[in-house]
């Protein structure tokens, strides 16, 4: 995914970017189904919001767009294992 290796490592973050952020990521993770609110997933979630803020991004929108986007390439990435090499 395009920007996720940005390192959002030292960024600083006023509190009202902060509470946007967690309140993003909240959202993002209410519209997933059961199955995927995962520690992982929500991990990469966060991480895709953290580089998306760290490069200038304050739209909460475009910010959970990057989000969900994590779980589209998670999701992808796992149709693409093949069935002997999956966890069951």
């Amino acid at each position: 995914m395009e920007g996720t290796n940005v390192n959002p490592r030292g960024a600083v973050f006023q509190p009202e970017l902060i509470e946007l952020m967690q309140s993003v990521l909240e959202d993002a993770t209410a519209t997933l189904p059961e199955s995927k609110r995962t520690s992982a997933i929500k991990a990469e979630m966060a991480s895709n919001i953290l580089a998306g803020a760290a490069k200038g991004e304050r739209n909460p929108v475009v910010l959970k767009m990057r989000a969900l986007l994590t779980v589209v390439d998670v999701s992808h990435y796992s149709h693409d294992i093949s069935p002997e090499r999956r966890a069951v």
